[in-house]
């Protein structure tokens, strides 16, 4: 934003009076139920294990110039958070920016505001029931009853809907998708009947994000707030598998006005799995995109010594004082806009 431009900025202002007081709400809710707010270091060996996330490289120089370390921005504080739980602490969160290459539209801006919260010795179930009470705490809070994007209104007081993923992709798309996890050629054969568009050199993961855009996410959290869970494994590389069903993750993703407003898990906490998953998901990565991060060794590490049970997510605070204050362009949120 031109600082300089004093029209624009009164349009804003209450968008980002209402941010605030969203950030105040929040806070308290994490503090009233004791958890620890925490700070970790933005600047990390590996920004991400995410095969499409992208991080911002920059070099730590050595005194004599010639040593140069590569660090990148951190995407979540995830890796620096979860050592904190192998160190002991039971209930942390942490509020912070992070940093995220390629990602500008209206609902994303490469800098942006994350809350990311864990338990010890809980499951993604736990993670769900404090998604449903922080919506109604920091709506209270505000003193509104409405969740707003564009036309579309959610209910913050209502009962969140909990719908797995297979269960979307049948109501919605019409797709068996137990049947497909393993044919890539079913797969997309079902998705042609749909009316959707399939090119030859789709990976699965391309034809399962289509669906999802295309004919799942515009639908889910109209009225009252949707918990998308159970994410097939090859889509959750920091989550513990299902043990009725290790086909599935033990992941959901909080849905409000369609819009996608936090990831969680049941964490994995088995280092061996852990290692593998990361290599894979860089084989992949350094496929696609020519790149690659080096292993965060010291994470490895603390699993190897012992992380606890948890659950965790990452929840995006812009997007939430969109729905707050009824904001259809995220830099109208954000205090000095976009890069």
């Amino acid at each position: 934003m031109n600082w300089w431009n004093a029209k624009n900025f009164r349009h804003k202002r209450p968008y980002l009076e209402r941010r605030m007081h969203m950030i105040k709400a929040v806070r308290a809710f994490f503090d009233e139920q004791g958890f620890m707010e925490v700070e970790t270091p933005i600047l990390q060996v590996c920004p991400a294990m995410d095969v499409h996330l992208h991080g911002f490289a920059t070099t730590l120089k050595g005194v004599d110039l010639k040593n140069k370390k590569q660090l990148y921005l951190h995407t979540s504080p995830e890796f620096e958070m979860k050592k904190l739980l192998v160190a002991g602490l039971p209930k942390i969160y942490q509020i912070c920016h992070v940093f995220r290459n390629g990602e500008d539209s209206k609902r994303h801006s490469a800098e942006f505001t994350m809350i990311e919260w864990y338990r010890a010795k809980a499951s993604y179930k736990e993670i769900m029931d404090d998604c449903e009470r922080l919506l109604f705490e920091v709506s209270a809070a505000l003193g509104i009853d409405t969740l707003r994007y564009k036309k579309h209104e959610c209910d913050p007081f209502a009962e969140v809907e909990r719908l797995s993923v297979a269960e979307a992709f049948e109501r919605y798309a019409g797709i068996n998708l137990e049947n497909c996890l393993d044919n890539d050629q079913l797969f997309k054969e079902l998705i042609e009947e749909q009316g959707m568009h399939t090119a030859e050199d789709d990976r699965w993961d391309d034809l399962f994000f289509r669906v999802m855009m295309e004919k799942i996410e515009p639908f889910l959290g109209m009225g009252n707030a949707t918990i998308l869970y159970d994410y097939p494994v090859s889509m959750a590389s920091l989550s513990r598998k299902k043990e009725s069903d290790p086909r599935f993750a033990e992941r959901f993703e909080l849905y409000v006005c369609g819009i996608e407003l936090a990831n969680a898990f049941s964490e994995l906490t088995d280092p061996a799995e852990q290692r593998k998953r990361f290599v894979e998901e860089m084989d992949t990565k350094e496929k696609l995109y020519g790149e690659r991060y080096p292993v965060d060794e010291d994470f490895i590490a603390a699993i190897e010594h012992g992380m606890p049970k948890a659950g965790g997510i990452a929840l995006g605070l812009d997007r939430l004082a969109m729905l707050c204050s009824g904001a259809e362009d995220i830099d109208d949120v954000l205090w000095c806009g976009k890069v």
